[in-house]
């Protein structure tokens, strides 16, 4: 389908009275991907969504992932690219990217208001990487975002000293490998929503990450969400929901 030939007809249309703003814009949610042969791109899903396509690079020739980071830059001035390499980065070759070593992200043109307060904390130096994928993401996204890294269980002061950042947050992402204690210690001494991450950062009945996960899953503390192993990405998205409907709730009262 021609998606240009529709949103020119349906701008018409708008324009002559003969279709309403609101029905057009009901439209607009569910407009035509760009079929870029590799590749289908979503441009209507942050309208739809409220959050953008975003590329991820594992699994993907390089050459794929230029060709749609490129067609998506190249419609929405934006771009976001997860599990990203130096060598993507720089075979894109498009002056507004950033490259971030630590998560392996590769952005441009996020939001440049920060709003709300997100807090990312990890357990370990080793679960940085994502935490800060999931850092990125919601700062990418509009949030405001701190961190705390390297304050898990086995030296519980290093958590206790940023009490006030837990308090003054709105949603708090728990990234944590080993036993994944942390998020239930976080979700315990807090009444903010709790994201927890498991990483699969660990020795051999770790698993690869299983056993913080089921630690998480069966958390004693009620209310906490819990992502898939290493979905730093997943995490940040839906901080950004959650700081966004609380923003919301703020303005309106």
């Amino acid at each position: 389908m021609d998606s240009e030939k529709t949103l020119r007809d349906m701008l018409e249309a708008v324009q002559k009275g003969g279709l309403g703003v609101e029905k057009a814009l009901q439209r607009l949610r569910h407009l035509p991907y760009e079929d870029i042969g590799t590749a289908k791109i979503d441009h209507h899903r942050a309208l739809r969504q409220g959050i953008p396509e975003v590329v991820l690079a594992s699994g993907k020739k390089t050459g794929e992932v230029i060709a749609i980071a490129r067609a998506i830059y190249k419609r929405q001035k934006k771009l976001f690219i997860t599990r990203a390499t130096k060598e993507i980065y720089d075979k894109l070759g498009l002056r507004a990217a950033r490259f971030h070593p630590l998560s392996g992200i590769i952005s441009a043109g996020g939001e440049k208001t920060k709003k709300g307060s997100v807090l990312v904390i990890s357990a370990g130096t080793s679960d940085i990487a994502v935490a800060e994928e999931a850092a990125e993401t919601a700062s990418f996204l509009g949030n405001s975002v701190k961190t705390v890294y390297d304050a898990g269980v086995a030296g519980i002061h290093r958590l206790m000293d940023n009490r006030n950042l837990i308090d003054s947050s709105n949603v708090l992402i728990v990234v944590a490998g080993m036993e994944g204690a942390l998020p239930s210690v976080v979700g315990g001494i807090t009444d903010k929503p709790v994201i927890a991450v498991p990483t699969s950062v660990g020795y051999g009945t770790s698993l690869g990450g299983l056993a913080a996960l089921f630690a998480m899953l069966n958390s004693c503390v009620p209310g906490i969400a819990v992502m898939n192993i290493d979905n730093g990405f997943g995490a940040g998205c839906l901080a950004h929901k959650i700081n966004k409907a609380s923003l919301r709730l703020s303005e309106g009262s």
